[in-house]
């Protein structure tokens, strides 16, 4: 007894003698064609990036991420440096891959000390290639240590000295009383990268008061006091 070829439901059966299939099967067929002449070229050829890595901006105690993206196959060996000093991967360095072409350095606890330039190089058996950007680190101004209070006698020099810190370089300025210092020949202050000093010289009893150190950049302010008494 034979059996009877039941019919396909209305809509599942192509004609291919329709020009529209026909169409669609030479679009699939080039499509597929292209993907795999990508995938030899990939294969062929040395590391290349998709997309360069961008300078990235670091605000102390956080966390920055360089990332690029990278074509190469097979799999590639990736080295991170910073100043040409080549980076391990671990609590404080980061190797990170993300999706199948993204590679990036993690910087955790930010601190001055991780503004500098940083390379990552790709190889892989047919060469390799390298790219770099720089880490920008911002710190807030601080006042590190501050001025000690000083007694000293009528004609002598009095020195007050402050530790500061901060990225962008701080704005310092000394007050005496709540009022700017007027500096001149007598009194004076000096600002350096990791401190600033208040000089009077033949110090007089109206020298006598409050005396302050105001820091400011644009991600905050610090001071500290200290008193002087001219005898």
């Amino acid at each position: 007894m034979s059996k009877i070829k039941a019919a396909p439901p209305p809509g599942c059966t192509i004609n291919i003698t329709d020009p529209h299939v026909q169409e669609a099967a030479i679009r699939i067929q080039a499509s597929y064609r292209g993907h795999r002449s990508r995938k030899e070229l990939r294969e062929k050829g040395p590391p290349k990036f998709l997309q360069e890595l961008n300078d990235v901006l670091l605000v102390e105690g956080s966390a920055a991420k360089l990332e690029c993206r990278v074509s190469a196959f097979p799999d590639p060996f990736i080295i991170w440096s910073k100043d040409r000093k080549e980076l391990n991967d671990g609590p404080k360095y980061r190797y990170v891959f993300e999706d199948p072409d993204v590679v990036a350095l993690v910087v955790r606890d930010g601190e001055l000390a991780d503004l500098g330039r940083y390379t990552v190089t790709i190889k892989n058996p047919f060469g390799q290639t390298s790219g770099s950007a720089c880490i920008i680190v911002e710190v807030p101004a601080k006042v590190n240590k501050g001025p000690d209070s000083v007694k000293a006698r009528r004609g002598t020099t009095v020195v007050l000295k402050a530790d500061i810190s901060g990225e962008p370089p701080p704005d310092v300025g000394w007050l005496k009383d709540g009022d700017d210092i007027e500096e001149d020949d007598r009194v004076f202050f000096d600002v350096g990268d990791t401190n600033t000093i208040l000089t009077i010289k033949n110090a007089q009893p109206s020298d006598s008061g409050k005396y302050e150190v105001f820091l400011e950049n644009n991600l905050g302010t610090d001071q500290s006091f200290a008193r002087v008494d001219i005898l």
